[in-house]
């Protein structure tokens, strides 16, 4: 992600961009030892690959910043921060189709993180599956 880098001012104790997002109350911290091993974008965010635990089907991709990776580590339940409605949203708390956490893992590099699920119905706000049955594109093209 490109923007310009962020001054002491703008960033919190471990380094990531203060946000305005809200924090729930009574909630605690990301544990600071996590919090450093992530590599977020400008906006603060780190990619979450939701994968079905028991098959290994990717079902989607989210985005958590500290508060959404602490919610959900400490929850049992997927959070993520919406990027178009700029909120908290905890999956199937409207749908019903919810994501119970198995595991969380981060890459290698720090920058994404890998959480297997057991999915309750369609993971896709489509209503399939998984977000990724709009067909293969070519290759070698």
């Amino acid at each position: 992600m490109t923007g310009k880098p962020l001054s002491s001012s703008e960033t919190g104790p471990t380094g990531s961009p203060r946000s305005s997002r809200p924090a729930v109350p009574g909630s605690t911290a990301l544990d600071p030892a996590v919090a450093a091993r992530l590599k977020r974008t400008a906006e603060g965010l780190v990619p979450a690959v939701a994968q079905q635990y028991d098959t290994g089907e990717v079902l989607m991709l989210g985005w958590m910043d500290d508060e959404a990776l602490h919610r959900t580590l400490t929850t049992g339940r997927c959070t993520y921060w919406s990027r178009s409605r700029n909120e908290y949203w905890v999956k199937g708390d409207t749908s019903g189709h919810v994501q119970h956490v198995k595991s969380v893992a981060l890459d290698c590099d720090g920058d994404t993180l890998l959480v297997k699920v057991d999915q309750t119905g369609p993971a896709c706000h489509t209503g399939t599956r998984t977000c990724f049955d709009a067909g293969e594109l070519p290759l070698g093209q």
